[in-house]
């Protein structure tokens, strides 16, 4: 990201790993294996081991957060997806990652189904989306009429471990008439797939080359209005953040 210009992105829309191997409570810890029992989740990202100490982890997702900010546009927006979470007996809620960003609303993304392991809360049903906005940024026409909660089915069938639903990332894009957008975690790639189905442009980073070729096939794959991003490079880059 730090090779991107300063006010050139229209929307960035991204979910970083949540640093679940360092959770209490959900079961990856003692091989119960979170919520399923063969989770793609319990082996692991690839090239990211989600096990950060919790003050590493949220000064890096800062970071990230300040660079995401710095190429917005003055009329942009970051929609930050997190999820809340029990760390020893008490609520994380991402404040020690987001605190200071200029928040203007906080979006619920229902999810159905699940299995909860601890007996201490109920079954966590959502996860957050932070939607930090530079100060001229307007939703398209009409896109406001949409509450702040939405349910979306988890998607299922794709091989990353914790893929966004095409059509939560439907919701977002086709609600601001960004087109540009940054994904600064792109995974499988489901940031370029619905911005390539709605005619947008985008620029993708992610470290891992299977998730890197899996996104590439799956843009290969998807209809769509097809244009280079403002810097007329590849629509996909590969790097570390």
């Amino acid at each position: 990201m730090k090779e991107i210009p300063d006010a050139s992105i229209d929307l960035v829309v991204t979910s970083p790993p949540y640093n679940l191997k360092n959770s209490t409570g959900n079961g990856m810890k003692d091989g119960r294996g979170g919520k399923w029992s063969n989770a793609a989740l319990i082996k692991g990202y690839s090239h990211h081991d989600d096990n950060m100490p919790h003050d590493e982890y949220a000064k890096w997702q800062r970071d990230c957060l300040t660079e995401m900010f710095r190429v917005l546009k003055e009329d942009g927006a970051i929609f930050y997806n997190h999820k809340w979470r029990v760390q020893a007996g008490l609520l994380q809620d991402r404040q020690d990652i987001v605190h200071g960003f200029p928040i203007r609303q906080i979006i619920i993304w229902r999810r159905k189904g699940g299995i909860n392991f601890n007996p201490g809360y109920f079954l966590p049903t959502y996860e957050v989306i932070y939607l930090i906005t530079k100060p001229k940024f307007k939703l398209a026409a009409k896109a406001n009429s949409y509450g702040d909660v939405w349910e979306f089915t988890q998607e299922m069938k794709n091989e990353h471990p914790a893929p966004f639903p095409e059509a939560l990332i439907d919701r977002i894009i086709s609600s601001t008439n960004a087109q540009l957008i940054l994904d600064p975690f792109m995974g499988s790639g489901t940031t370029a797939v619905v911005a390539k189905k709605l005619g947008r442009s985008y620029i993708g980073i992610e470290i891992s080359p299977g998730y890197c070729a899996l996104a590439e096939k799956r843009i290969k794959q998807t209809q769509g209005s097809f244009r280079y991003n403002d810097f007329n490079e590849p629509t996909l880059f590969s790097g570390q953040l």
